[in-house]
């Protein structure tokens, strides 16, 4: 194993040898410059208008005579695609970024959301870390391999895609769907990792593996309609209390795959002795329920880790408080294992439930397909953990399984090996409200130029000639 992973970052080295490292520092202006202008643009989504961002971009690639294709299917939501070619000998590297954000409440803002405002060693705006950082990020890397000449074994493609926040069909599902082979990769890069600081110290660096797979389901319940005076036992609202209840109160079965695994397992290494405890005792049959119930209560985010998870987050019913209504729903946000058997969880939860005149009714939503966790044991994953040792020196790499959902999971389902990556930003930031869909999302610039260099000599070290 250590003689591996020493050949691996030799590989690295190797690669990077062949490729003149950038003067990173004239570099920070020409980044955050690109970046600021993308970030000053409103694509919140909904309505979802990526359309000055993919004109900015493509005007950005072809001054530098990166040949652009612009594809979508409505011209206010488009997707940009450029490559440099390779010699062929090795299938090529996807870089990947959303254009679109989530919408904003401006007047929550003490910087405008589309600002870009710098403040302090910040900048903050919409999309700062969700996920223009890795939108510029890709954009530089195409940009210095261009510049660089670098010598490719892959192709590198970069793919800047709508509608991932809510609106899919307009960009993942549309390029996978009619333009695959021109995305069809080895291994893809995108969001959903990061380095975390606690406390002022590097902790650890996350490279996102895998995802879980959201559902939303309707609860309806169906009674008689009365006056309120005459309080009736059928009563819909009292049926579907009950059943949220029961739903949100059950306990589904905790799973664990090669991901959740190995993340548990390293993060025990440089956690405090208690919690290195609960992470090395989650499968020990004495202890195991205790430990789920105190992830439950205080790490909800570990919780949601180890099992499907189910959360009652929409409720309506009644039109009068005088009048018993006839109907009542709640809506559960339901976020699946990777390898959940859906329609048989959906059985067991009617079973759970146990009312039968409660029914369980699937709801609109944009979900993701189905896929495996990407691999821990391929040449893509031990050079991230190399280029991550190299520049967070002091930190633990853990692969992660996402609780939210991303695009890679549509390349995942078609073989791709994706992995997220991303910036170093405070675990505090997001309690605080300065985390991504927050009022206040924000990144360091420091750590948007580091995120840079991470990108690119991942880039480098998987693709350039050895």
């Amino acid at each position: 194993m250590i003689f591996r992973t020493l050949f691996v970052i030799g590989l690295a080295a190797s690669a990077a040898a062949q490729v003149k490292d950038p003067d990173w520092r004239t570099l920070e202006a020409e980044t955050l410059r690109h970046f600021q202008a993308l970030v000053r643009m409103d694509t919140s989504d909904p309505p979802g208008h990526e359309a000055p961002a993919v004109a900015y971009l493509k005007g950005v690639l072809e001054r530098e005579g990166i040949p652009v294709e612009v594809m979508g299917l409505d011209p206010k939501r488009p997707n940009l695609l450029a490559r440099i070619k390779g010699n062929g000998s090795k299938r090529p590297l996807l870089i990947m970024g959303h254009t679109d954000t989530v919408g904003v409440q401006a007047d929550k803002w003490s910087f405008g959301p589309f600002s870009a405002a710098r403040d302090n060693g910040y900048v903050y705006g919409r999309g700062t870390v969700d996920d223009k950082d890795n939108v510029a990020a890709a954009l530089m890397v195409m940009l210095l391999l261009k510049r660089s000449g670098a010598k490719l074994d892959r192709d590198v493609i970069f793919l800047a895609e709508a509608g991932e926040e809510g609106s899919v069909k307009f960009g993942i599902q549309y390029m996978v769907e009619n333009h695959y082979a021109k995305i069809d990769a080895e291994y893809c890069l995108a969001e959903g990792g990061g380095a975390v600081r606690r406390g002022g110290k590097l902790r650890l660096v996350s490279i996102a593996t895998s995802e879980k797979i959201p559902y939303a389901i309707r609860l309806v319940s169906k009674g008689t309609a009365g006056h309120g005076s005459r309080p009736l036992r059928n009563n819909a609202i009292l049926s579907l209390s009950r059943a949220v209840a029961k739903a949100a109160d059950w306990q589904t079965p905790m799973r664990l795959n090669d991901t959740t695994r190995a993340y548990f397992e390293r993060l025990a290494t440089i956690s405090p002795a208690a919690e290195a405890a609960r992470y090395n005792g989650l499968t020990h049959p004495d202890r195991r329920r205790a430990i789920q119930e105190y992830f439950a209560e205080n790490e909800p985010g570990h919780n949601s880790m180890v099992r499907t998870s189910i959360s009652p987050n929409m409720v309506s019913g009644g039109y009068r408080v005088n009048v018993i209504p006839s109907t009542a729903e709640a809506t559960l946000d339901i976020r699946a294992l990777p390898d959940e058997n859906f329609p048989a969880f959906l059985e067991q939860l009617k079973k759970v439930i146990g009312d039968s005149k409660v029914e369980l009714v699937p709801a609109e939503r944009d979900t993701r397909p189905v896929a495996a966790p990407s691999r821990l044991d391929n040449e893509a994953f031990r050079v991230l953990e190399s280029v991550a040792k190299k520049l967070y020196p002091e930190a633990v790499t853990l692969p992660t399984m996402l609780t939210g959902a991303t695009d890679m999971a549509y390349l995942r389902a078609r073989g791709m090996q994706c992995y997220g990556i991303g910036p170093m930003t405070d675990e505090e930031d997001g309690p605080k409200g300065f985390g991504a869909h927050s009022d206040q999302e924000r990144i360091l610039e420091a750590e948007l130029h580091r995120f840079v260099r991470y990108h690119w000599d991942a880039v480098v070290a998987l693709a350039a000639s050895k």
